[in-house]
């Protein structure tokens, strides 16, 4: 969706006015997650752009959920901070988590083990747009390319503005984010900026039909969150010809586990680096050199939930590295239009050190003290990729077609040298796992042809594939029967897909329609360990019942994609979005268990039909009223169909007044009926979705 407010000035950031000339605006739009400068009207996959002017009339308070309206975007009613931070993930056309890249400015926002999204990093004050190219992308990025790349890009730094925002809401929730540009010369400019947020959160632990009172365990309360960000951004004109960025970071959050124990805080703190500069080299070529560094440690207690006590503590330290260069050639009269040609690489190394402990007593239960040390688990694993990405573009004289075909060719290899398990005062059990390396080739061809002014059609055929996260190669977690092993032998998991699609666009709005095909081979899942296997793995903490992971498995996913937006008048606005989904194992092999894993059904977690739909009302031209309902329809905790999850509806309303053309102020409110509901996922424990969350915020300009 985008909305009509997107010709709002920078001296006037305030005003809710809908904008003329809606077309031609659209038309103008570049989207820079292609890698080559695409207009938004020439992409040959399904593509949307959020501009902020819309992010600042949606009533949902997060960018997760804002993005949760978008046509298939499976991010369930649960704000990221209520979730476990290594869930905080995003499934896009029902292909599962972690097989979505997700950048902020051009950086990968995902976790370097768990491939989680850090939404964290990004507060809705800093965020400029949003760029989101659903399918295969691979062929541009290499690794999590499956379901398509999402870049959030942060505000441009101007000259000497500043920004003081904050709200304050239920359950205790607040912001307050403050940023200074300083313009040290014409060609030097710096922007500081800190914000921060607090909630004391509400109780996730859904207790209606079909959960009951008796999934609210003894110690259980509100999840509260806690999260800090802190940036110095750069930007300078090195030469007439070379432009340059840095932008450097300081992060932290802490949350609660599920079921909100108040004595097992979890806890995230990084350090982010990045940079990069952009050289013409004349009116037709240019080069672009980009390199960036994150560093993460992640605290982490899980909790035994009868009688509750710590039973495992988490040290994960983990960082990412990588740099590309890219040359770009723009050809004219020719039968080519452009060139790109580009390397990278990056690396992820993680460590995962896990302490078990037995029973501290009936004494010290729901409190932070630990019971006696009972085993330890240990790896440490480093990855490696490396890509070299060709593509052309060409818009043929003959007829209205435009033709892009890329290709990309990766090297990914994995080395574990620690991996054991270890009693208190006993051997280690040790796996010794020899060095993998895999070769993955990801072409996409892409077709757009033109109809007429108003109206297109494309389609799209690409390759792509996701590495396994560190965390299942080299994180393992719980004990006994409940232990869920590493798997280092794991392999990437591959996709082939296509798209179809038609946009018709006018004056004051447009439709697009899009249908695709995914399948996805060598995915990862879950099995039960053998007695043999639970001998030479994991037998000091494990038991009967222990589990790890496998690629025995493949699953395809089909579906429609609806987005469309209307002017209705001057001060009339309305989006919609509908997203039909058919997500299904078609094999499973090997350990997995096919009671539990059956083919030919809906996947869990994966509504079969989404809908959200949003009118905005502009009364005077300082302000704005939006409401919105989102509609989930039935689905199912689990694959074998035995946890149902009833269909839901949740409205919404925002109204933004101007009160200077620097002042701003705002009334939100989310789930405005405060209905009880149990929102989509997958598990073993139904969720609440987000209760009537009312918040109010300003913003000032100087």
């Amino acid at each position: 969706m985008l909305l009509a407010s997107i010709v709002i000035s920078a001296q006037s950031q305030a005003q809710f006015a809908p904008p003329p000339n809606y077309d031609q605006k659209l038309a103008d739009m570049v989207v820079t997650a292609t890698k080559s400068g695409t207009l938004l009207r020439d992409m040959t996959q399904n593509t949307t752009v959020l501009t902020k002017e819309e992010l600042e009339i949606s009533p949902d308070q997060t960018i997760d959920q804002v993005l949760k309206n978008q046509s298939s975007v499976f991010l369930n009613d649960q704000p990221f901070y209520e979730k476990d931070p290594t869930g905080q993930s995003i499934n896009v056309r029902g292909l599962g988590n972690a097989r979505t890249l997700v950048l902020i400015d051009g950086v990968p926002a995902n976790d370097a083990m768990y491939g989680t999204v850090q939404w964290n990093l990004v507060p809705m004050s800093a965020i400029q747009d949003v760029e989101f190219i659903r399918g295969g992308v691979s062929s541009l990025y290499g690794n999590m390319g499956m379901g398509g790349v999402i870049n959030i890009t942060t505000k441009p730094i101007s000259e000497n503005k500043g920004e003081i925002s904050g709200s304050i809401g239920s359950y205790a929730t607040g912001t307050v984010a403050v940023s200074k540009e300083l313009a040290m010369s014409d060609s030097f400019k710096l922007r500081a900026s800190a914000d921060y947020f607090s909630t004391e959160g509400y109780q996730n632990i859904a207790t209606i039909s079909p959960s009951s009172q008796s999934a609210l365990k003894t110690g259980m309360g509100n999840e509260s969150a806690e999260n800090a960000n802190y940036r110095l951004q750069g930007s300078a004109k090195l030469s007439q010809d070379t432009d340059s960025f840095f932008n450097l970071g300081l992060h932290s959050m802490s949350n609660l586990p599920t079921g909100g124990y108040s004595f097992a805080r979890k806890s995230t703190n990084e350090m982010t680096l990045s940079g990069g500069s952009t050289t013409r080299l004349n009116s037709s070529e240019q080069v672009q050199v980009n390199a960036y560094y994150e560093n993460t440690t992640l605290q982490q207690q899980n909790v035994s939930s009868s009688n509750p006590y710590i039973n495992a503590t988490f040290h994960n330290p983990y960082y990412q590295v990588g740099g590309s260069g890219q040359y770009t050639k723009n050809l004219q009269d020719q039968a080519i239009d452009q060139v790109i040609m580009s390397v990278d690489a990056k690396q992820l190394s993680a460590s995962n050190f896990q302490n078990n402990y037995a029973s501290p007593g009936a004494a010290n239960y729901q409190t932070s003290k630990l019971g006696a040390l009972t085993s330890q688990v240990v790896a440490q694993g480093t990855q490696n990729f490396a890509g070299v990405l060709g593509q052309v573009k060409s818009n043929l004289n003959a007829i209205p077609l435009q033709v892009t075909l890329s290709a990309r060719v990766d090297n990914w290899t994995s080395q574990i040298p620690t991996n054991y398990t270890q009693a208190l005062g006993g051997a280690q059990v040790s796996t010794a796992v020899p060095n993998q390396s895999k070769t993955k080739l990801s072409p996409n061809l892409g077709l757009l042809y033109r109809a007429s002014k108003e109206l297109d059609f494309r389609a799209a055929a690409y390759q792509a594939f996701h590495a396994p996260g560190l965390n299942n190669s080299i994180r393992s977690y719980g004990s006994g029967s409940s232990y869920v092993g590493n798997n280092p032998f794991l392999t990437p998991e591959n996709m082939t897909g296509y798209e179809l699609g038609s946009d018709y666009r006018w004056k004051s709005g447009f439709i697009q329609v899009t249908g695709f095909n995914a399948n996805v081979t060598n995915a990862i899942a879950t099995y039960t360990l053998s007695s043999s296997q639970i001998a030479s793995t994991c037998s000091p903490v494990c038991s009967s019942g222990a589990k790890s992971y496998s690629n025995d498995q493949s699953l395809r996913s089909t579906g429609l994609e609806m987005q469309a937006h209307w002017d209705v008048s001057s001060k009339w606005a309305t989006d919609l979005s509908y997203t039909l989904t058919k997500a299904v194992l078609t094999s499973t092999y090997g350990a997995i268990d096919t009671a539990l894993n059956p083919t030919g059904v809906q996947i869990a977690g994966t509504p079969r039909n989404m809908a959200s739909a949003n009118i905005t009302y502009y009364s005077i031209s300082k302000t704005s009223l939006t409401t919105s309902v989102r509609y989930i329809g039935n689905s199912w905790y689990d694959t074998a169909h035995t946890l149902p999850i009833p269909a839901y509806a949740v409205l919404g309303a925002r109204v933004n007044h101007e009160l200077t053309p620097n002042t701003s102020v705002y009334l939100s409110a989310v789930n405005l009926l405060n209905r009880n509901y149990i929102t989509f996922g997958s598990g073993s424990q139904y969720i609440a979705g987000q209760p009537q969350t009312i918040t109010v915020g300003a913003r000032i300009i100087f």
